[in-house]
């Protein structure tokens, strides 16, 4: 079979198909962590250049990211411990006190669709949630979504728990949301900022190639 398709039908959003094609990569014999790094991750990188030179927008991005979950999920149980090297450890989640989660879900799934391990704490999380989910997870960035100018003040209050804990410079801070901005990030003492998933990514991924 031709490989490309897999990559193509991510682009496209085609979730059955890319289940289809990639159940049917695994029955010939063709290594999991090869499908991941040769075809889902360079589509999902494809997909966030295209929402980058607005030619893709949110919800094409969502069936592109769902799509490339489905091809995951047949893909990750199978994963030996040695056929892919994850890109970096991400905990994200809403910050306490807002229910919002589709900006929060897409950068999940964008991260996911970069190679990073994703831990998804969900809305509503209490900084201290945040700092135990780092300890245990060991993770290198923490991704804090806020969607009202009420509940983005939890996140300089998240950070100040992370120093609290002990763990703030061992962990690379990113926050977004509509009411977020980079003098907001600077102000609070945050890594790093993005304004939508594709930036997320992107983010994490200089913050983690500077350690």
């Amino acid at each position: 079979m031709d490989l490309k398709e897999i990559y193509e039908s991510t682009i496209a959003g085609n979730a059955p198909k890319v289940k289809e094609l990639v159940a049917q990569a695994v029955s010939e014999g063709v290594n999991p962590g090869e499908i991941i790094t040769n075809q889902l991750i360079p589509a999902m990188a494809e997909v966030g250049d295209r929402f980058a030179r607005n030619e893709f927008y949110v919800p094409e991005m969502l069936i592109a990211a769902r799509a490339m979950q489905g091809g995951l999920a047949i893909l990750k149980p199978l994963l030996a411990d040695d056929d892919i090297t994850s890109a970096g450890r991400v905990v994200i989640g809403t910050v306490k006190g807002d229910l919002h989660d589709i900006g929060k879900n897409l950068v999940s799934m964008m991260l996911e669709g970069a190679g990073f391990e994703v831990t998804d704490l969900g809305v509503d999380v209490a900084p201290e949630k945040f700092a135990e989910a780092i300890k245990e997870h060991q993770a290198q960035v923490v991704a804090l979504s806020a969607l009202l100018t009420t509940t983005m003040t939890m996140m300089k209050v998240t950070i100040a728990a992370l120093s609290e804990a002990g763990i703030r410079d061992q962990v690379k801070v990113i926050i977004g949301g509509a009411p977020v901005t980079q003098s907001y990030a600077d102000e609070i003492g945050a890594d790093g900022y993005a304004d939508d998933a594709g930036g997320a990514v992107k983010a994490a991924q200089k913050l983690l190639a500077t350690t």
